[in-house]
């Protein structure tokens, strides 16, 4: 997909984060928008962002775990625009606990919104952007989808199946030659609420003795801003790469995933230990 222009692109989670981000770069590059997000006034404020004038911005406040407004909102997309190119199945949450107190809701709850919102996403348009003759999928996954971490047990299993659905999806549409391609991203530390707005379970101890949050950890280390995560997944989708990783320490951690594993496990146990966890 050499431009982006005229396309019509479906965004969940649009309502913040590296989906607004995503919207507002789509639209300075002339694309029609189908924006969903959980939260009506998250969303209500990126459409006025993107509400320039020469493209058609359409809104709907969706639950991507619920599998029939999914298709749904799938189907309206095709309807209010004509035709749909682009989907990027950018909603997720986060939880921070260890196994044995994770509460079985809270993990069904993330995998229904990180994993099997990427699947419902991925299903409901697949045949509207064959029909386009011209289309892509964009998964988003996490470096938490390249190696594990201790109390991610939930958020890793969500993002490595992604990773490992959407690499399927790629060979598959390979094999289709039907003009719809596939990208996974594995974004790194980004500027957004994911963290501030996690469910943690309170036997995680503080992150350190100053008692600063883990959101607090995040925004410490987070390297990359949505504006720049947005810009390096479309350049992602022009080049259809198969996988991206977004942002230099995405790239670093891919690096140290490929080392071996008693290696990473054994670094990583002595810093949660450090952490008190």
């Amino acid at each position: 997909m050499e431009s982006f222009e005229g396309r019509v692109a479906a965004i969940t989670g649009a309502g913040s984060g590296i989906g607004r981000a995503l919207a507002i770069e789509l639209a300075k590059r002339g694309a029609h928008l189908a924006l969903s997000d959980v939260n009506a006034e998250g969303l209500a404020e990126t459409v006025a962002e993107c509400d320039i004038g020469r493209i058609k911005v359409t809104s709907q406040v969706l639950d991507v775990s619920d599998r029939e407004a999914m298709e749904s909102w799938a189907d309206q997309v095709v309807a209010d625009h004509g035709k749909v190119n682009l989907i990027f199945n950018n909603a997720g949450v986060a939880l921070g606990s260890k196994i044995e107190n994770m509460a079985y809701d809270d993990f069904e709850w993330l995998m229904n919104i990180n994993f099997w919102g990427v699947v419902y996403g991925t299903k409901a348009f697949l045949p509207h952007l064959k029909e386009s003759g011209d289309g892509h999928i964009v998964n988003v996954s996490s470096v938490f989808g390249l190696f594990s971490v201790p109390t991610q047990a939930a958020y890793n299993a969500s993002k490595f199946a992604v990773r490992g659905f959407t690499d399927a999806l790629r060979m598959e549409l390979d094999l289709d030659d039907c003009g719809v391609s596939c990208t996974t991203i594995h974004p790194g530390g980004i500027k957004t609420n994911i963290a501030r707005s996690a469910r943690v379970d309170d036997t995680i101890a503080p992150v350190d003795p100053k008692g600063r949050t883990i959101g607090d950890e995040f925004d410490r280390i987070a390297m990359t801003s949505p504006k720049k995560a947005a810009q390096q997944i479309l350049a992602a989708v022009e080049r259809d790469k198969r996988r991206a990783l977004i942002g230099p320490d995405a790239k670093v951690l891919d690096f140290i995933a490929r080392l071996p594993a008693a290696l990473i496990q054994t670094v990583l146990v002595k810093g949660a230990g450090r952490r008190g966890i």
